[in-house]
Parts: structure tokens; sequence; C-alpha cells
């Protein structure tokens, strides 16, 4: 019987062969497996994208949250100016004053150096007018003295041209 089976198995065989049933059969399933064989390579590309994909979007994630700190870091800076602004404006009026302050004592001390400058010059000045009007008149009593007394001529002269 084990015979008459493998017999009737062969004849089946032969049969599909030559109706061309098992070439279809073979054909579909080496089909079957080149769609399977795509699917688990398009897994594999899509498993090894995965990474990539969670690295981007961790990328993404953090330049976005940089930027969101940035935008953050202006607006603190922009309500830091805003909150300084009067500070900065007394300051700046008290700065203003303090040189308005420096200006005038700086003029009025070149005023009261260049009045003592000329104070000086004028005393200078006469000074030289006192002292030449001395011997002017010292160079007058000279003749004077060497008219009336002829004694001790020399040493009043001397005298007086000392003074």
């Amino acid at each position: 019987m084990n015979k008459l089976l493998e017999f009737g198995k062969k004849f089946m065989f032969y049969a599909r062969v030559l109706s061309g049933y098992e070439e279809r059969r073979i054909r579909n399933f080496r089909l079957q497996l080149e769609q399977r064989v795509q699917q688990a390579q398009a897994k594999k590309a899509a498993i090894n994208k995965v990474p990539e994909q969670i690295i981007l979007s961790e990328v993404r994630r953090m330049v976005e949250e940089m930027q969101a700190l940035n935008k953050k870091l202006e607006e603190t800076e922009v309500a830091i100016e805003e909150y300084f602004k009067p500070l900065d404006k007394e300051a700046e009026f008290l700065m203003k004053m303090q040189l308005q302050g420096e200006e005038k004592t700086s003029e009025m001390m070149m005023k009261a150096l260049q009045e003592q400058a000329m104070r000086r010059q004028a005393e200078a000045e006469k000074s030289t007018s006192v002292h030449q009007t001395e011997n002017v008149e010292t160079n007058q009593k000279e003749p004077e003295t060497l008219v009336t007394t002829c004694i001790g001529e020399e040493e009043k002269t001397l005298k007086d041209n000392m003074h």
C-alpha cells in the first residue's frame, strides 16, 4: 500500500508539472519569499532609520528649547532695560549736574588764576616803575649833593647808588 501511495504521489506530481500547476506554485512561492525578503529589508531599514529619526527629533527638540531660551533671555533683557531706564536717566542727569558743577568750579579757578596773574603782573609793573622812579630820583639828587658838599662825595654817591 505504501508503494501505491508513493506511486500516486509521483503520478500527481508529474500531472501537476505537466499541467504547469507546480511551476505556478513554485513561482508563487518564490514571489512570496521575495516579498517577505523585501518586507524584512524594509523593516530593517526602518529600524535602522529609527535611531536617526530619534536623534533628529532629539536635535530638533533641543534646538527648539534653545530658541525658546534665547527668546526668554531677550525678553528678560528688555524687561531689565525697561526697569533700569528711570535709574539710567537719573544717573545721566546727576552726571550732567556734576559735570556742570565741575565746569563752573574750573571756570572759577581759571578766573581766579587769571586775576592773580594780573595782580602779580600789576605788582611787578608797580615795583619796576617804583624802582625806576627811585633810580631817577637818586640820579637827580646826585648832582645836588655834588654841588653842596665836596667832602665825601664818593662815599655818598656810592651809598646812593647802592640803594
